[in-house]
């Protein structure tokens, strides 16, 4: 191992993007905003696009203030795409896994395919956005019809960077187009869906180096690109500051994914029932989570009520009765953007629950219902694996929001660590960091550095009662 160096983080999420900076090295690890930039969606013709060039705008813009570095890794959001013309110019803005256009698509593929095929092959929950659902809903599109390539937007901004093309495996594994036992893209499964292989590139593996920046961008340092768990909750995987094998992670932020880490795939009929999946991790590694809704409902009520002071809102959200309404939070309706405090409204007029009249109570409905979906999901996780967890760790930004951990540690009866809130840049970095000899070992190695190195916050169960029984029960879930 040779002394620290310094890298850069690219991490694009829903609603920012940002770039990092980090000096890492055995117990060295530092981390620093160069720059942050917003994700605005666009619809443009009824359909909900990204504004993918703005994003590469904002990481050019942000690689420059970050200065000379050693390497460039990147992660984002899973299963959207861009799609790439033979001269490999881009072919129109990616389409928003929010859009529509996969309305009633995934039931149509499951009756052709077969739902069971679906799971045993791919180890994937369904979700209506899964890309091989945005795929079949383009079929027949001109954009398809001449598409030479197909990049998920990690290695989109990593071709625009090095002009490499390649698909790294952690995003690969989400689209439910990956063959997660073969290592492989499940040609059988795309052409029975009448989805085209050819568009595929190849896959490349975490700690991979993609290739030099290409010179014309003028960036400091000459720089490589590497590789990274380049789906950002495979890196805040990597970020979990745990000790041993007995933890559940939550990686909070727009959605929660909740999880626990595990050595091969869960296939069972019933994970497939519970909707779980099985995505690829770095070094091999399976992360067996179920995605929640996270913290989505509050960003969208903060947006209708005009962005008000959070941290106020939520002291008067503590004060709240505990879990007096509660809503399913995996319900459909909360997830395309709009108005969402009146849909919480309308959610608990029809299942009978007390409504919220205000922003405070709104919030606490959102808060004790995500708690409850974290409980859920954590039990099942256990269940479903075999895997029995001592504690759970929660990493990204609702490590943030303390009533929010408070909440989950009563609910699920288990200690609650909460940190590092940049857990995602920082497995981000630290698989580079490896990549470049400047450290060693395996995940729990890693895992090391985060401990000697940030602050992590322990919420202990309160033991304020089991008020989380009786609102379960009304939602219609059991232990």
């Amino acid at each position: 191992m040779s002394a620290a160096v310094r890298v850069a983080a690219v991490d694009l999420g829903a609603s920012s993007g940002r770039v990092m900076h980090a000096q890492v090295g055995p117990g060295t690890l530092e981390l620093t905003e160069a720059h942050r930039f917003r994700n605005e969606p666009v619809r443009l013709g009824g359909t909900l696009h990204w504004d993918v060039l703005a994003l590469y705008r904002g990481v050019l813009d942000g690689l420059r203030a970050a200065g000379p570095v050693a390497s460039i890794g990147v992660d984002t959001w899973a299963v959207d795409y861009g799609l790439l013309d033979a001269t490999g110019a881009l072919l129109g803005n990616p389409v928003h896994y929010r859009d529509g256009r996969t309305d009633g698509v995934g039931d149509r593929v499951a009756k052709q395919v077969g739902r069971r095929r679906l799971y045993t092959t791919t180890g994937l929950q369904h979700l209506p956005f899964n890309t091989l659902y945005q795929l079949v809903a383009a079929a027949g599109t001109p954009q398809v019809a001449i598409a030479h390539r197909l990049l998920l937007i990690p290695d989109l901004i990593a071709y625009w960077l090095t002009g490499e093309i390649g698909a790294e495996i952690t995003n690969a594994s989400t689209t439910q187009l990956y063959d997660l036992r073969r290592r492989a893209w499940a040609t059988d499964l795309m052409a029975d869906a009448g989805i085209r292989s050819d568009l595929f590139p190849p896959l490349r593996e975490p700690g991979t180096r993609i290739g030099p920046v290409l010179p014309a961008l003028g960036l400091p340092g000459d720089p490589a690109v590497v590789a990274v768990g380049s789906h950002d909750t495979a890196s805040a995987v990597v970020g979990v500051p745990a000790t041993g094998d007995h933890f559940a992670y939550i990686s909070c932020g727009t959605w929660s994914l909740v999880g626990v880490e595990l050595e091969s795939p869960v296939l069972s009929e019933a994970s497939r029932l519970a909707n779980f999946t099985n995505e690829a991790g770095v070094d091999g590694t399976i992360r067996y989570l179920r995605n929640v809704m996270g913290l989505w409902p509050l960003q969208e009520s903060l947006r209708a009520w005009g962005s008000p002071d959070l941290p106020v809102l939520l002291r008067e959200a503590a004060r709240e009765p505990a879990y007096r309404c509660v809503v399913d939070l995996d319900d459909p309706a909360f997830l395309p953007p709009g108005d969402m405090p009146a849909r919480i409204v309308d959610a608990c007029r029809r299942t009978g629950e007390p409504v919220p009249v205000t922003p405070a109570a709104t919030v606490r409905c959102i808060l004790d219902s995500l708690a409850l979906a974290h409980r859920r999901a954590v039990h099942q996780a256990q269940l479903l694996s075999d895997r029995h967890v001592d504690a759970v760790h929660i990493v990204g930004g609702g490590a943030r929001n303390d009533l929010l951990c408070q909440l989950t540690a009563d609910a699920c009866g288990l200690p609650v660590l909460a940190g590092p809130v940049e857990a995602t840049a920082l497995g981000n970095v630290l698989v580079q960091a490896r990549a470049l000899g400047v450290l060693g070992g395996d995940l729990p190695a890693l895992r090391a550095v985060l401990r000697a190195t940030q602050k992590v916050v322990r919420f202990e169960p309160s033991g304020a009662g089991t008020a989380w029984r009786a609102a379960a029960r009304r939602l219609g879930w059991k232990d």
